[in-house]
């Protein structure tokens, strides 16, 4: 097994502590503390351990209570709200020694064979991964992101876990869940009319944290292959702001859709 703090599949390899429990671990992140999405794949992880594989993730709906702390492990209660014929409900409280610092319920369903409709479709002025330059603050994944240019409340960019996952269906919608909260707070900075400048990139202006948030798997994906996510900022209001998005594979498959509240505060006012 690798190291929780640098390998993705590790950090998703939870201890159980008890019926319905699980503890996981963690890095320390650029900022500080923790990073939301880890707390989110994680607490899918712990869901999924207590439900029949023949069901599959479809949403997931999560708030953040309070900020992680990277120094102590985090312990994921599982709450078996619901086992029915077709759909299965879980709800999962992710604790620290401060008190919970998330509440997430996720729903699980068999697939059935009926009808398959995309209506969504990727942006086709997007530039590819391999021909943009390629960042990340993570060891967990890779990033290039699609510059905007002079258009405000919107964010794009490629992402792809490093790493071989397997054929674990799990593993990769936890590893979409893990990057879905990057992009985000991208989008809603970029709609702030005090958002940094090129010329001023080292004087970040904001704190921001992640308030909730929501995703839904369309259809099965591989995390480990490229994937375009596209967000939008559908407004600013009381130092929130609300975001929407796609994530669409390299062949233009729309395999989930995102949705995240993101508190923007300036330094000043913090």
């Amino acid at each position: 097994m690798g190291d929780p703090t640098t390998d993705f599949v590790a950090m998703m390899t939870l201890e159980p502590h008890g019926p319905d429990t699980y503890v996981g671990h963690g890095p320390r992140y650029p900022w500080g503390g923790l990073y939301g999405g880890q707390i989110v794949a994680q607490a899918l992880r712990a869901a999924a351990e207590t439900v029949d594989p023949m069901y599959r993730v479809h949403s997931l709906h999560a708030y953040f209570i309070r900020r992680g702390d990277h120094s102590e492990p985090v312990r994921y209660e599982v709450d078996r709200v619901r086992n029915g014929r077709s759909f299965v409900t879980r709800t999962v409280t992710a604790r620290q020694a401060v008190g919970a610092i998330l509440s997430m319920s996720a729903s699980f369903q068999i697939d059935e064979s009926v009808l398959d409709n995309q209506t969504a479709k990727m942006p086709g002025d997007v530039p590819l991964h391999r021909d943009l330059a390629h960042e990340s603050w993570t060891t967990m994944y890779d990033r290039a992101t699609v510059p905007a240019g002079d258009t405000v409340g919107r964010a794009r960019g490629w992402l792809k876990i490093f790493g071989d996952l397997g054929d674990d269906p799990v593993l990769h919608a936890c590893a979409l869940a893990y990057m879905s909260d990057d992009f985000p707070t991208d989008a809603a900075i970029s709609l702030h009319p005090d958002r940094p400048r090129p010329e001023d990139e080292d004087q970040y202006p904001f704190i921001a944290f992640s308030l909730d948030h929501a995703l839904w798997f369309h259809r099965p994906t591989r995390a480990d292959h490229w994937h375009l996510t596209t967000m939008a900022c559908h407004g600013l209001i009381s130092s929130r702001g609300l975001t929407f998005g796609e994530v669409f594979t390299e062949g233009g498959i729309h395999v989930a859709s995102v949705a995240q509240e993101v508190l923007l505060r300036r330094n000043r006012d913090a």
